[in-house]
């Protein structure tokens, strides 16, 4: 089974407590494991036997220095560029990602020790799969394309700006905004200004950059060209905890500030609520002009830990078992998980009424599905009315078909990827 494969390579379950509480700080835990283990994951034999044309250099920002658009620890952020061929050498598909957030100091400084805060640990080829595969039976609306995997070491969604940067000689560097604009600079120079057909996408924290970047980038594409948007994992919701507490909106408050995103996010957000509310995508998705996107799971395994559960909302670990494996989820826990899925679903309800939109909102327990071939499209990938992922993606942006997918509620749908984190 593809499960039994994808749960073989956590080895981090194997970490004392002790070890988790030195090694990782806040929110970006799960985000950032889950991120190590498609890495890895896609640098070891595929099931699907990947081919090693799919193997991609790290390509580091050529002007970094001169833009000032540095990673956390001041090095220059990076990129993987595999150049399209055939019809679709004028299309650009680029990939933003994921890795969760740093909200203090602390975390900041621990993050640009890693991948995700320093382009000096990432890892110099990876290989593409999932929505950037070059198999066309894996990827087959996308496979030639010019394909771009963007790299994320800022902590802030590719939103930071250096105002925010302490004085008091800690050498954290806030640059998200100036990366992202020196990065769109590079690849507009490498072809991308000519662009027929293109698509900006993510996952996780890098879905939410996508969300915050879409209609700028739509702005940096030639007028005539086809220009839309796909955020994975990304419509992280604004909720109480189990507790009453909200958790999450605390935390986007601190990175919020720590990292100054003001000046990247909509304006019309920013004077209608509490600014730092401006990170959740049910605040302002409905303020992108661009046509988007939304897959995300209904069962997030990262907000079911991260929004509605967090450790410290369940002091006497009642939720533990049901946070590993969905299966292990008792009939209260699942009226409550059923909730969480419904008001996904109230918080997407504008945005599905919107024509140019497109959704795919499975009953899965995972995180982010674009960037695996077992996800995205294989003969066993989660299915809504026996179409994949890729499928539904596909006939959103070529408009072979309007796609606004909703799953039947868990446990409805048997081809679900529905991780275990309890099994070796």
């Amino acid at each position: 089974m593809a499960n039994h494969r994808l749960r073989a390579l956590f080895w981090w379950r194997k970490l004392t407590k002790r070890d988790w509480a030195i090694a990782f700080v806040g929110f970006t835990v799960i985000v950032f494991i889950y991120t190590l283990f498609f890495d890895y994951r896609t640098d070891q034999a595929s099931s699907l036997d990947l081919s090693d044309n799919d193997v991609v250099d790290l390509t580091l920002l050529h002007n970094a220095e001169e833009r000032g658009a540095f990673c956390l620890d001041g090095s220059s952020p990076g990129y993987h560029l595999k150049k399209g061929f055939g019809s679709g050498s004028s299309n650009w598909l680029l990939h933003i990602e994921g890795g969760g957030w740093c909200n203090t100091i602390e975390s900041c400084l621990f993050r640009k020790t890693t991948a995700l805060g320093s382009s000096n640990s990432m890892q110099r080829q990876v290989r593409f799969s999932g929505i950037l595969s070059s198999d066309p039976s894996q990827n087959a609306d996308f496979f030639n394309w010019n394909k771009v995997k963007i790299r994320y070491c800022d902590g802030a969604s590719l939103a930071g700006h250096p105002e925010s940067e302490l004085k008091n000689g800690t050498r954290l560097f806030f640059r998200g905004q100036l990366i992202w604009e020196a990065l769109m600079d590079e690849l507009l120079s490498l072809g991308m200004s000519n662009a027929k057909q293109a698509l900006l996408s993510g996952c996780s924290a890098g879905g939410l950059a996508t969300l915050i970047h879409c209609d700028d980038f739509r702005h940096l594409m030639p007028k005539q060209a086809t220009v839309k948007c796909l955020a994975d994992a990304s419509f992280f919701l604004e909720e109480q905890d189990v507790l009453g507490k909200r958790t999450m909106e605390s935390f986007y408050h601190d990175v919020f500030h720590l990292q100054g995103v003001a000046k990247s996010l909509h304006k019309d957000c920013l004077s209608r609520v509490e600014p730092s509310k401006c990170l959740f995508p049910q605040e302002f998705v409905k303020s992108i002009r661009t046509p988007l996107f939304i897959v995300n799971p209904a069962y997030d395994f990262w907000q079911i830990r991260n929004i509605l559960v967090p450790d410290a909302s369940d002091p006497h670990n009642k939720w533990q078992q049901c946070k590993l494996n969905i299966y292990s989820c008792n009939p209260d826990q699942i009226e409550i998980l059923q909730g969480f899925r419904n008001s996904l679903l109230k918080a997407m309800s504008e945005f599905q009424q919107i024509e140019d939109r497109g959704m795919f909102i499975n009953s899965c327990f995972i995180h982010c599905q674009t960037w695996a071939a077992e996800t995205w499209h294989s003969p066993s990938s989660p299915r809504i009315n026996s179409m994949t992922i890729a499928q539904s993606v596909g006939d959103w942006y070529f408009n072979r078909n309007a796609v606004k997918l909703t799953d039947c509620p868990y446990p409805c749908n048997p081809s679900c990827y529905n991780m275990d984190f309890t099994r070796g």
